[in-house]
């Protein structure tokens, strides 16, 4: 009797993430991560430096956005695979340059959590005295990383229902705005002001504080092993969020200023309190509230699943510990990573707001100025793109979004930039001691590995980075 020749007790295949999102739940994902009312956190200090121009200086940031989010749909097409930044740098520029850029970006996506649970720990013990800061900080950490841990779909979820409580508070608002309203020459002022302040330069400087408001758009591209068409569909869901994201701050911050028609505020860090005092008294201030919590727990939830996915990508290949690499066969979601993130999130209770916001945008930065080059290496020079339309989309384009990038960047604080460089220089330590000394490479990720669905629908597998040719045929959206 012949023996059969399948084996007894097959090596199990190693559980990869699920590829369940399609274009509506990575828009919701990423304007959950954006959080559309994040506009009323910087409105006052913006309607100040820019003498009511807040709506202007958001056409500014969205513009510089637009050019950097361009590159990033242009590099998940040739890398459909988590890690987004990191990826995308690795194979362009190589490894340790690669790491760099992936340490930068973990900066900010550290730090967001982190600012989230705070702010929303703020928000709740004002609501609640009789329950301290910290309890809300732990429990939302805990039920954020249990909705992580349990996967992508709850999250999909999640999503959904905080991003549709803010809709519903920006329609109130949008109403009750346009009542208050009176004149038809008010429609203009958010853009040209009360003249207060003139000039460009004031508007350079608000829509520096506002790009603040656009980190996360690139998360979208975290999502890359778990979208369902990840060269078509998140290249789509990235530039619909950051359209989307960029059109709902400039509604915003316009219903605002002709709802309150002022330049000046007796706390310009609660300037909206007054806005929502003017337009309907305390019930709509409670309103904001519950919105606002809503939309900080839904910017924790997305930004704790993308740094997750950041650091399994860097742990996959052994870049950092490999145990972060791995997947929880029941839930096929990157538990240790997830878990460890959560943990670091605790850091909300005893670090300070000023901190968190003063370093957060420095390795988001960083990482869209990496893009915008990798953009170029990647396809002009690497592929030989340089020739008609190719011109405008993978050499001027992506070189208009790196200097824009380098500008915002200069415009940082000192203590963002001191804390930024100094987290850089712990990376560059640890890369030394990976790499022994920078005698061998670091790690690099097998994308051939990796499954990737096609237009079609097919699983298929990513060509592998090495080919020249890969560059000409990625797929153009």
């Amino acid at each position: 009797m012949s023996q059969s020749s399948t084996p007894i007790n097959p090596t199990p295949a190693r559980p990869t993430l699920v590829r369940a999102l399609g274009i509506p739940s990575l828009v919701l994902f990423g304007l959950a991560y954006l959080v559309p009312l994040t506009v009323f956190t910087t409105y006052g200090i913006v309607t100040e430096t820019t003498g009511g121009r807040v709506a202007l200086a958001y056409v500014v940031t969205t513009t510089a956005m637009v050019f950097t989010a361009l590159s990033y749909a242009a590099m998940v097409r040739a890398y459909p695979v988590a890690g987004s930044a990191y990826t995308y740098t690795q194979r362009t520029f190589g490894g340790h340059a690669g790491f760099l850029a992936g340490w930068s970006l973990m900066l900010d996506y550290l730090f967001l959590p982190m600012l989230n649970y705070l702010v929303l720990g703020i928000y709740m013990e004002a609501q609640f005295p009789a329950v301290p800061a910290w309890a809300w900080i732990a429990g939302a950490v805990a039920l954020v990383t249990i909705l992580n841990v349990v996967g992508i779909t709850s999250i999909a979820r999640a999503s959904s229902i905080i991003v549709a409580v803010q809709v519903i508070f920006i329609v109130v608002f949008a109403v009750l705005a346009v009542r208050t309203a009176t004149g038809a020459p008010a429609v203009v002022n958010p853009f040209v002001g009360d003249g207060s302040v003139g000039g460009l330069a004031p508007i350079l400087a608000g829509a520096a504080i506002l790009c603040l408001s656009f980190l996360g758009f690139d998360a979208v591209s975290t999502m890359a092993e778990e979208a369902k068409r990840p060269r078509t569909d998140i290249p789509r869901a990235i530039m619909i969020v950051t359209v989307l994201g960029g059109a709902s701050f400039v509604l915003l911050s316009s219903l605002a200023q002709l709802a309150e028609p002022a330049t000046t505020f007796e706390d310009p860090d609660a300037a909206t309190l007054e806005v929502l005092a003017r337009l309907a008294g305390p019930w709509l201030a409670t309103f904001f509230t519950a919105a606002y919590v809503a939309g900080c727990l839904g910017s924790a939830l997305t930004s704790q699943a993308s740094v997750s996915r950041i650091m399994y990508a860097m742990g996959r290949e052994g870049v950092l510990p490999r145990p972060l690499g791995t997947l929880a066969p029941r839930w096929r979601t990157p538990v240790v990573a997830i878990v460890l993130v959560g943990l670091a999130s605790l850091g909300a209770i005893v670090i300070p707001l000023a901190l968190l916001t003063s370093v957060i945008s420095f390795g988001a930065l960083i990482a869209f100025s990496a893009v915008n080059l990798a953009v170029v290496k990647h396809y002009a020079i690497d592929g030989g793109r340089r020739g008609g339309t190719d011109l405008l989309r993978y050499v001027l384009a992506p070189l208009v979004g790196f200097a824009l990038c380098l500008w915002l960047w200069t415009s940082l604080s000192g203590t963002s930039l001191k804390v930024g460089l100094a987290w850089l220089v712990v990376g560059a330590i640890w890369l030394l001691v990976l790499t022994r000394g920078f005698r061998r490479p670091p790690p690099e990720l097998d994308l051939s590995e990796q499954p990737v669905v096609g237009d079609g629908g097919a699983a298929e597998a990513a060509p592998p980075a090495s080919d020249p040719r890969h560059a000409r045929d990625s797929i153009d959206a």
